[in-house]
């Protein structure tokens, strides 16, 4: 089973897949850079101001706190903490910050829903986050009447080594790979750009195989190319391999 993560990111993944007999080959089909930006200082500078911070990834509240250590200790007593998920949840937990605001969707239209609840017109709302993200979630917070700062918080590429994604090619070309598991949107056409001239080619294999999507944003980019994928009903990485598990007839614990 491959795992498109970036490395750093991956280990969850390889433990669950290894712990139900299977083979993990890590093939990063994605790179993420801390970004220390004008806009993530001006997040750090306006500490106090806020009254809504959101982070939809753990590299956003990592790359601000490598930047800003003292954040938790400088937002107001009343500023709302919202994440995407529960892995994202720990981590700022364990940079200091309370999070009052998970939910039950892991996506921006989940966290959108969560918000419907309170009058946040006039907040002023921090985003830090990669600028390669959707713009859902800026677009409906700003709908809902709130001052919105999206901040760079970090980078999301090709990695700057593109042999492990090419070896993933190969195996799949060649009949070597059961199943590819994808865990954002990017993961998907990176791997289609490292195949170049073989996108077509790679394309029809992944139609064949298994291939997991830890969401529906992730499932629709790939469905965009027809091909077909398991997703799980709670958006994490456990979830995803343990239905792609399932899907072919193994289990996880």
């Amino acid at each position: 089973m491959a795992v498109t993560r970036p490395p750093e990111r991956s280990a969850e993944a390889v433990e669950l897949i290894e712990g139900a007999g299977g083979r993990a080959l890590v093939a990063p089909t994605l790179e993420l850079k801390e970004a220390h930006t004008e806009s993530l200082r001006e997040v750090c500078r306006r500490a106090d101001e806020w009254d809504l911070v959101i982070f939809t990834s753990q590299a956003a509240v990592e790359s601000l706190f490598q930047l800003c250590r003292e954040f938790a200790g400088k937002i107001r007593k009343d500023c709302l903490v919202a994440v995407i998920g529960p892995r994202t949840a720990r981590v700022a937990g364990e940079h200091g910050l309370r999070v009052d605001i998970v939910p039950e969707d892991y996506t921006a239209e989940g966290l959108l829903d969560a918000l419907t609840g309170l009058n946040i017109e006039g907040w002023k709302v921090a985003l830090p986050r990669t600028l390669s993200a959707r713009k859902v979630l800026p677009r409906g917070l700003e709908m809902m009447g709130a001052e919105v700062l999206v901040a760079e918080a970090y980078r999301s590429g090709l990695p700057e080594d593109t042999g492990p994604a090419e070896e993933l090619i190969d195996g799949l070309l060649d009949g070597k790979v059961d199943a590819v598991t994808f865990t954002s949107p990017l993961t998907v056409e990176n791997l289609f750009k490292i195949a170049g001239n073989r996108r077509k080619e790679l394309i029809e294999v992944l139609k064949r195989v298994k291939v997991a999507a830890i969401g529906p944003i992730t499932l629709r980019k790939l469905e965009e190319h027809g091909i077909t994928a398991v997703t799980p009903e709670r958006y994490t990485v456990k979830d995803m391999i343990a239905a792609l598990a399932v899907s072919m007839g193994e289990d996880v614990d």
